[in-house]
């Protein structure tokens, strides 16, 4: 081979891996690209008119994103409405509380819609409440209206094995009630009133925000759960019905019934896992869905973090 075919092929192989180079590039940015699509960002950044949704679900916790994620929804004009979907069984009471005022400083705004799911218990039902009407399936389960402080006590076990904690304080309710020994009627006492006053600003919440006397709370408030169908004549929640129903309602408000409802979700934190996993569907689109990047990522650099969990379809 001549020299000249031997410079041909060197230039030509020079030529290859640029374009090779290139090629990766434009795949790492769409997979950037896809990555912001699949996050919550999605919904802030909608030019169009549509309705909100926003899905709580889990433990009710003090949870700032959410806060935020709610105070855009009431300031953005793109919104006309809210639909707030619960499936929790409760959580903290300072968490319910918070999300209760952050859902009811958009309804100053626009109409928003308690979404009963599965279930919306104790701080779940709380916020519920702050909806302008409350929507529930006839199976769904609701209500458990109450307050509850629990500790563990290992002063038994303590006893078994022959340990002890001694203890100096500067009085006798400071640190109680302790795990380590049983509570006094004083710390007891203390416990108790702490939790009945949460227990009458949850009853006055209820009594307000559902229309009902106080007297008429009190009967449904002893912990008591309801389907959907026992919490709409206990007027615990305003409709039986999903989807169709949060129309009809919204409707009534002035709420054009062709609107999209749109879901506003928490972003999702840039990791190795989600980035992969965006490059692996542009893959897919260029054919290439043999190569699971996500697989490659976790097994290098998450390998001294090796766990082994149950999947289904897993052996």
């Amino acid at each position: 081979m001549d020299q000249s075919a031997i410079a041909d092929r060197r230039r030509l192989r020079r030529k290859l891996g640029f374009w090779r180079i290139a090629a990766a590039v434009l795949v790492i940015r769409l997979g950037i690209a896809a990555l912001r699509l699949a996050g919550g960002d999605m919904a802030a950044g909608s030019g169009s008119p549509h309705i909100a949704r926003i899905e709580i679900s889990g433990l009710i916790q003090d949870d700032e994103e959410l806060l935020g994620r709610l105070k855009k929804i009431g300031d953005s004009d793109r919104v006309k409405a809210l639909v707030v979907s619960i499936s929790s069984p409760g959580g903290t009471t300072y968490g319910g509380e918070r999300i209760f005022k952050a859902i009811r400083a958009v309804a100053e705004k626009k109409p928003v819609v308690s979404d009963v799911r599965t279930l919306a218990a104790s701080a779940g039902y709380m916020i519920a409440t702050a909806g302008d009407t409350i929507i529930a399936g006839e199976t769904s389960i609701t209500g458990s209206i109450g307050v509850i402080f629990q500790y563990p006590q290992t002063k038994q076990l303590l006893d078994k094995i022959g340990v002890s904690l001694e203890e100096i304080k500067s009085a006798p309710l400071k640190a109680e009630p302790s795990p380590f020994h049983d509570a006094s009627e004083e710390a007891k006492a203390m416990i108790r009133a702490m939790v009945m006053d949460s227990y009458d600003w949850f009853v006055d919440l209820v009594a307000d925000r559902r229309k009902l006397s106080r007297d008429e709370v009190l009967r449904l408030a002893d912990g008591s759960i309801f389907t959907g169908r026992q919490a709409l004549k206990a007027r615990l929640i305003d409709t039986l019905g999903g989807e169709e129903s949060i129309r009809t309602y919204l409707t009534g408000r002035g709420i054009d019934k062709d609107l999209k409802i749109v879901k506003w979700e928490a972003p999702r934190t840039g990791s190795a896992f989600g980035f992969a996993s965006a490059i692996s569907t542009v893959l897919n689109l260029f054919g290439y869905g043999d190569i699971n990047l996500g697989t490659v990522a976790t097994d290098k650099l998450f390998l001294d973090g090796l766990i082994s969990v149950w999947q289904v379809g897993r052996h």
